[in-house]
């Protein structure tokens, strides 16, 4: 341990850190212990023999309190953060079923929503217990077949989560500044961004998505299309603004007519909520390469 007087030293510089970590928790046992051990620590001295004993139980005691805290806080986090295996739900729709007419009807909305998203979910569930299934009894024979379940289902599921809240009753117009600055930036103008997107999304092959990304490590805004959720997709960018193109999403209303769905589906951008991603998305900074 040395001398007294480095061991209080060492000391006020573990409490130092350790202070700086939980400067922000709120928790008021936490911050009275803390407190209660700087006026102690303040009260030391020049660190007598009898000081650093009574410090050394001070130490352990504080070190015990904190350690229970963090482990604490971690299981608190993991609670409210982390979906158990199979236990992803339904999101309820952020409006009602007939909010969006003309432009998507009422029919279109229960279909989409109570029937094929739920089928998502159910899919992710079933593959994501099944994987569980092959760990716990090491039989992997068939993991391919629930891997792919779990990507083309968990796809549908995340995707169908944001498609859901990037509309809105009356929305459409402009997107807010910050994100229009970054489009105008990336693709000359917002008329030339609306024509490449709906490109995209009229050119997409069979079933999918056209998706507006933001992409951490090229600092840029990208538009990609996606085949059956997973298909043709970047790894590590952010999904920001998504349009589904399956024909379950307009068929009933636009039969085979994509491109009007496409067009009046502008209408209706929850442009907020898109903001909202992209200002969360744009702190992520990763290295470029």
């Amino acid at each position: 341990m040395g001398s007294p007087e480095k061991y209080v030293e060492d000391v006020k510089r573990w409490f130092l850190e350790l202070k700086s970590q939980f400067e922000n928790e709120r928790n008021e046992n936490l911050q009275l212990e803390l407190l209660k051990f700087s006026n102690f620590l303040d009260a030391v001295g020049k660190g007598t023999p009898t000081n650093v004993l009574e410090l050394k139980a001070e130490v352990e005691n504080l070190y015990r309190t904190s350690l229970r805290f963090a482990e604490q806080a971690d299981e608190e986090l993991q609670e409210t953060r982390r979906v158990g295996i199979g236990q992803h739900k339904l999101p309820p729709l952020p409006y009602e079923y007939d909010a969006l007419e003309p432009y998507i009807s009422r029919e279109i909305m229960i279909l989409h929503h109570d029937k094929h998203h739920k089928s998502y979910v159910d899919g992710l569930n079933k593959a994501e217990k099944m994987m569980e299934k092959a760990r716990d009894t090491g039989d992997y024979d068939l993991l391919k077949h629930w891997e792919r379940e779990a990507a083309f289902h968990g796809s549908g599921h995340y995707l169908h989560t944001i498609f859901w809240n990037v509309m809105k009753p009356k929305g459409g117009g402009m997107p807010g500044r910050e994100l229009l600055r970054q489009i105008n930036r990336d693709f000359g103008s917002f008329e030339v961004f609306k024509r490449h997107f709906s490109e995209a999304a009229n050119k997409v092959e069979g079933v999918g998505w056209a998706i507006l990304v933001w992409s951490p490590r090229a600092g840029h805004l990208e538009i990609l299309q996606a085949e059956r959720h997973q298909f043709m997709t970047q790894w590590d960018t952010i999904p920001l603004l998504v349009l589904d193109v399956w024909e379950h999403a307009y068929y009933l209303q636009y039969k085979n007519v994509r491109a009007d769905y496409v067009k009046n589906w502008w209408n209706i951008i929850n442009w907020d909520e898109v903001e909202h991603r992209f200002n969360e998305a744009s702190k992520l900074q990763w290295k470029e390469y």
